[in-house]
């Protein structure tokens, strides 16, 4: 069976890729929230069809990139889209404070925070999070279904709740408190206002300088620094492999990841901020304000095959950022 045809349904794509689909099942201890497993391989095919819509990828390159996902945030994003009362409470209870945390952050960056208006920012998610039903047929719609496990749950509520808050500032809408709707009137998703928000035509704009900037950043890494990256996001090591690899304790490596992914930030961020000057006949690129560069940050996250393994290599980091 050629590969694309292994996406054409959850049964062709379970029969394909059964002992892999079994393997994550395990390791993402899905059957805590008595997730069928049928579920939770739709979720793998949808994230694999996602990826390579549009190419036609191998048996290998297939395997190879399930392999990358983070099963166990794709297992209680499936769950809770199902509306399993025990996978729900759990990421109420996980998530809440980080939630929150993460909406001070993002509206300090546009000058407007204040506890409050954090609060209601993380807290407007939860009826997209939890499923709003769908104008035909009644079925439960859940923003989770759009999280497809190729980054931390965590990272991509950030992105999301990033992503809300600069609609919201485009359109001029606010944000209303789920404890404020109307007794016996409907919630409705943000993601589908009345005056809906068009496509941002700078988009790709956006991704391609995120890249490049990441690209650079991670061409002035020291060579240790690359080497933990590529062991913990591309070899999938753990930190203590890492450590028993490098003979350092898994604190110290973890203190290192820690201080390497915040100076990837930072320094992504300020090359955004600046800019750069026209080049060998290209023209100046002006620097984004903090709502653009958090916009760059949410897009890349969506889908954004950004190429780590080919960014790492001294010989193509800093020239010729994948798209």
């Amino acid at each position: 069976m050629p590969p694309e045809h292994a996406f054409a349904s959850v049964q062709a794509f379970s029969a394909h890729y059964s002992t892999l689909i079994e393997q994550l099942y395990g390791e993402a201890n899905a059957g805590q929230w008595e997730l069928p497993q049928e579920a939770f391989a739709e979720a793998l095919r949808r994230s694999a069809e996602k990826r390579f819509r549009g190419a036609s990828p191998g048996i290998p390159e297939i395997d190879a990139y399930l392999k990358t996902l983070y099963p166990a945030d794709l297992a209680l994003a499936c769950a809770c889209a199902a509306g399993i009362e025990t996978a729900w409470e759990f990421f109420i209870a996980q998530f809440r404070s980080e939630l929150r945390r993460a909406a001070a952050s993002i509206l300090r960056a546009s000058g407007s925070a204040d506890e409050a208006r954090a609060e209601e920012l993380a807290d407007s998610l939860y009826a997209e999070l939890y499923g709003l039903h769908s104008d035909g047929g009644g079925r439960r719609k859940s923003l989770f279904e759009y999280f497809h496990g190729r980054s931390k749950l965590s990272t991509w509520l950030r992105a999301v709740l990033a992503q809300r808050h600069l609609d919201m500032l485009r359109s001029g809408a606010k944000t209303v408190s789920l404890d404020a709707e109307p007794q016996g009137e409907p919630l409705k998703a943000m993601p589908h206002p009345a005056n809906p928000v068009p496509p941002d035509p700078d988009r790709e704009m956006y991704v391609s300088r995120l890249g490049k900037a990441l690209c650079e950043v991670l061409a002035g890494l020291a060579a240790r620094e690359r080497i933990i990256l590529a062991c913990y996001y591309l070899d999938r090591l753990t930190l203590a492999e890492i450590g028993r690899t490098m003979r350092e304790h898994e604190s110290t490596v973890s203190r290192q990841l820690d201080r390497t992914r915040r100076a990837l930030r930072e320094g992504v961020t300020e090359r955004l901020r600046h800019g750069a000057a026209g080049l060998d006949g290209r023209a100046a690129e002006p620097g984004l304000d903090e709502a653009q560069i958090e916009r760059a940050f949410a897009y890349a996250l969506e889908d954004w095959p950004f190429d780590l393994r080919r960014a790492l290599s001294r010989e193509n980091a800093a020239a010729d950022p994948p798209g």
